[in-house]
């Protein structure tokens, strides 16, 4: 943000720096000497004030107005210091208001008229206008002498400012230590003098520097941190905004970037804010509804900012807001080769257009600020308030970028997106943009899919530089391009020492984060890579290489130690504020009174819980993820590991056993979710009597489902289950199977794992023997938890809580380090946050942020409640939901359920399940002749189907 003011020599001088600290008082006092008619040089301090503060609360027209008024009464005032001072406040708003040209001759017309010391201030105010134009290089220069004339004249605040831009200049060009060490003072400057703005702003650059050098959790810390101290004086910033939109991007959490920065826009719109930041804000919504899939909205995003940064004339931004709108329309229309051309043809007739220019190589320190999301469709900017690199000025001859309609579709518009591929990396280039090797990657695909590969191997090439330097996310982008362009080459052997090399980069990046949301999400980043893995492995026909890549990319989040959360007590009355609203909104929706407000503050409150989650930082631990094939096989013996596999939206299913690892195709992926879908729809209506059919009709529809079910999930696998137990390893998306109901697996001890890597420790971890026994009784239970009276008699010694002992403490104090936990409680899935997901206990919902509190997690759990076997799949392959957590704490076998169960059918089954427990059986064995035990009539039996067998014995 840049600063105002000259030194302070009467009372009224001392205004405009007051409208950088406490903009509010400013506001008044200046208000208030206006009023009585001062003399112009007193007025001008004042109306300079007032259009700070304009400014700087995002009134940008009404801050021109008022600054053209102070001076004006500067020059009548007869100081030319005092006229030249309010000439660079004017320089600043005029820039932030788009009227870029008059904004550099206002500020180069201050410079001349100014000496000494206020030069110095003042080329700090060029320094950063320039620095918001994209000229880093030119900003620089002002900004180091800047620095060295304000530190001379003992000018701390000024040159706190001065340090806070020329940080972000070296930001930009890839000077990160001089950077860190200016931020460092900056902050120090500004919390010695007071500048409660500006510690804020200091906060944010720290975020930016954090998220440069890899550190995620650190910069949603100081994101979040800064937005607090915003809030507090009452000022939206969009340049926060902008800089967590990028921090949530490479978090892999898109959605909750774009609500970020249509939140931003809309009050910006509301304010009349600054034009430039405008345009920097609908670039950010831009990137970050690619990201989210949204491709129609992205094209208009950047459609808009390319428009304003043209206005503006700010060329480093609008060469990057082209270079999204590609992505979008590439989005949206993916190319396709032309059939009626050749290969080699095609290249000879375009390789002139494609082609990259000679001599733009990528400098690899460069490269650094390119993140793998980009490449995943997220947002391509990620400075502070500036783009990276020095720009260069802006031309006459410059002209905008003809559109290409993404609605047409053919080869045509394939070589059109190509041209204008080769054209953004081209100025990309001359730019010094970190974002060169993200538009030679898009060119290379677009290549590649036109049939042009020696083009494509060319553009792949240059985006492949940075693979060895740089920040994880920049390398797993360019090991991408490497393995595309091995792929393009025919080289498998590189192809995967590539897919390799990017996936053990992203182990490293993932290992940094302490929360398992991150965690879970961070490895969508990978996800290209292990699909390129599995395609080659598949075209291959070699089931055992392809399980081992399946396995690479599967459940990692869960393969990492989990990093127990400190003892935040922030978080913690947060979870506690959530359950007490939560027990209040369910009184007042019981009673039949308004929610909306209680609605509201607890949504209000689940934020603020999960953004503190996110700061967890990770651990030193070996990060590899994937499974050790032979030690797999050596441990299944004679039982079967059926692992299904996703590739391009066929399911393929690998059968593991008796030391063989076979093949076999399934059907859709779109198709047997739809059939999960249906069955789950038909177990629920089943056990709550919400059918016109009889019982039995309704049963046997529910088991025509299940074949159709066994068919599009198994196909001929199904015929080659052996004799002993099956453990399912399903993809992420459908992990809520019934797998019961399907006719092969009916009768059969069936447990289900998120990968056969965590199914192989889980068994390694071996039966449980010793330690206490828990059982919990929840509130508003048809069954009043019937089932706890009958089981308590199993286990001696057992601890049982209930009627107003249930509470979370109480709980998480008797699970930690318990033998076996049942919870018979009403539970909720949040497939909208799926760490919110809850049993409900007599202190309100007790939440996976809870169970991670957990120093040592029950070894065995059994959760009689609705829905607590669902998870949402997140990720490139991830689950999160109350049984995934609970894998990853360590637990090793899970009994829960993947369906609204009846509370009153599911007594006789658990009892049954205990009864077997409690006599030796292992977890699926033991549900398997509950099942059978406790299938009395139809519901009791759809009752069984509907739970699942997580884990291992």
């Amino acid at each position: 943000m840049p600063a105002d003011s000259e030194l302070p020599r009467t009372d009224a001088a001392g205004l405009p720096p007051l409208a950088l600290s406490r903009p509010h008082e400013a506001l008044g006092k200046a208000r208030d000497l206006l009023a009585t008619g001062p003399p112009p040089l007193e007025a001008s301090f004042a109306r300079q004030a007032v259009g700070i503060v304009l400014r700087e609360f995002g009134d940008i027209e009404a801050a021109v107005r008022e600054l053209e008024t102070a001076r004006r009464l500067a020059r009548r005032s007869g100081s030319a210091e005092r006229e030249a001072d309010v000439r660079a406040t004017l320089g600043v708003a005029l820039a932030f208001a788009g009227r870029t040209t008059a904004a550099r001759n206002t500020l180069n017309a201050a410079v001349r008229q100014s000496t000494g010391h206020l030069r110095g201030r003042i080329l700090l105010r060029r320094g950063g206008v320039l620095a918001t134009l994209g000229h880093h290089r030119d900003a620089l220069a002002d900004l180091n002498s800047a620095v060295t004339a304000l530190r001379a004249a003992g000018d701390p605040i000024w040159e706190a400012r001065a340090r806070t831009e020329r940080a972000t200049c070296d930001l930009a060009l890839g000077g990160l230590s001089r950077a860190a060490t200016d931020l460092s003072r900056a902050e120090e400057l500004f919390n010695a003098t007071g500048q409660e703005l500006e510690s804020a702003d200091a906060i944010v650059h720290r975020g930016v520097l954090a998220l440069r050098i890899g550190d995620l959790p650190a910069a949603l810390h100081c994101f979040d941190q800064a937005a607090e101290r915003f809030g507090k004086l009452g000022l939206p910033d969009p340049t926060l905004s902008v800089q967590r939109c990028a921090a949530l991007l490479a978090a892999g959490l898109p959605r909750d970037a774009l609500d970020e920065a249509h939140t931003a826009l809309d009050q910006l719109e509301r304010s009349h804010g600054q034009a430039t930041k405008k345009a920097e804000l609908e670039l950010a919504a831009a990137g970050c509804a690619l990201a989210a899939g949204q491709s129609d909205a992205a094209l208009r995003h950047a459609t808009r900012a390319a428009d304003l940064f043209y206005h503006q004339r700010r060329r480093w931004w609008r060469a990057h807001a082209r270079l999204v709108k590609l992505r979008a329309q590439v989005a949206a229309t993916p190319p396709t080769a032309d059939p009626r051309r050749s290969a080699a043809s095609t290249e000879r007739h375009h390789a002139a257009d494609a082609e990259p220019r000679r001599g733009a190589r990528t400098n690899p320190q460069r490269v650094a600020g390119t993140e793998l999301q980009r490449a995943a469709g997220a947002d391509p900017h990620r400075t502070a308030d500036h783009g990276p690199a020095g720009a260069d000025t802006h031309r006459a001859t410059d002209h905008r970028p003809a559109v290409t309609d993404p609605r047409r579709g053919g080869g045509g518009d394939g070589v059109e997106l190509l041209r204008e591929a080769a054209r953004c990396a081209r100025e990309l280039a001359a730019l010094s943009s970190p974002d060169v090797p993200l538009a030679h990657l898009i060119a290379g695909r677009l290549a590649l899919a036109l049939g042009r590969t020696a083009v494509a191997r060319t553009h792949l090439a240059a985006a492949a530089r940075g693979r060895r330097h740089g920040p994880a996310l920049s390398r797993a982008v360019a090991w991408l391009a490497e393995a595309l362009r091995a792929e393009a080459e025919h080289d498998p052997a590189r192809l995967m020492r590539a897919c390799r090399r990017g996936l053990d980069v992203l182990d490293q990046h993932r290992a940094t984060l302490g929360s398992s949301e991150l965690r879970a999400q961070a490895s969508a980043h990978g996800a290209e890579l292990a699909a390129l893995g599995q395609r080659h492995a598949l075209r291959l026909d070699r089931p055992r290489l392809l399980l081992a890549w399946s396995e690479r990319w599967r459940a990692t989040a869960l393969a990492v130690p989990s990093v127990r959360p400190p003892d935040d007590e922030r978080l913690q009355a947060d979870l506690a504020a959530i359950r007490a609203v939560t027990d209040r909104l369910a009184q007042a929706r019981a009673q039949g009174l308004p929610t909306a407000h209680l609605a509201a503050e607890q949504l209000r409150l689940e934020r603020a819980a999960r953004s503190r989650a996110l700061h967890a930082p990770g651990q030193d631990a070996d990060a590899t993820t994937g499974c050790d094939v032979p030690a797999l096989l050596a441990e299944l013996g004679a039982d079967r590991l059926l692992e299904l596999v996703d590739v391009d939206g066929r399911l393929h299913v690998l059968v593991c056993g008796s030391g063989t690892v076979r093949r076999f195709p399934a059907g859709d992926t779109e198709e047997a979710a739809r059939h999960i879908d249906l069955a789950r729809f038909g177990l629920s209506r089943l056990a709550h009597g919400r059918s016109t059919l009889s019982p039995a009709a309704l049963l046997a529809q529910v088991e025509k489902s299940g074949r159709a079910l066994q068919e599009a999930l198994l196909g001929d696998a199904a015929h080659h289950l052996g004799d002993g137990e099956v453990v399912i390893v399903p993809p992420g998306r459908l992990h809520a199977v019934p797998w019961a109901l399907l006719p092969a697996l009916r009768e059969r001890t069936v447990s289900v794992a998120p990968s056969a890597g965590t199914w192989l420790r889980a068994r390694r971890a071996g039966s449980p023997s010793g330690g206490r026994v828990v059982l919990v009784r929840g509130p508003g239970l048809r069954s009043d938890g019937a089932e706890i009276r009958h089981i308590a008699p199993e286990y001696p010694g057992r601890v049982v809580l209930g009627d107003g002992t249930a509470t979370v403490a109480g709980i998480l104090r008797a699970m930690d380090g318990a033998r076996l936990a049942h919870v018979a409680a009403h539970g909720t899935f949040r497939a909208d946050s799926p760490l919110f997901s809850a049993l409900r206990v007599d202190d309100g919902p007790l939440t996976v942020y809870d169970l991670e509190r957990l120093r040592r997690a029950p070894r065995q759990v059994v959760l009689s409640s609705c829905d607590s076997g669902l998870t949402a799949p997140t990720g490139a392959d991830e689950l999160l939901g109350l049984a995934s957590s609970l894998i990853q704490l360590g637990t090793t076998g899970i009994v829960a359920s993947v369906v609204l169960v009846n509370d009153n059918a599911a007594v006789p089954l658990m009892v049954e399940l205990h009864r077997r427990l409690s006599r030796g059986a292992c977890l699926p064995a033991a549900l398997c002749e509950a099942r059978r035990a406790a299938a009395t009539d139809p519901v009791a039996t759809a009752t069984g189907w509907s739970f699942v067998a997580l884990g291992a014995c």
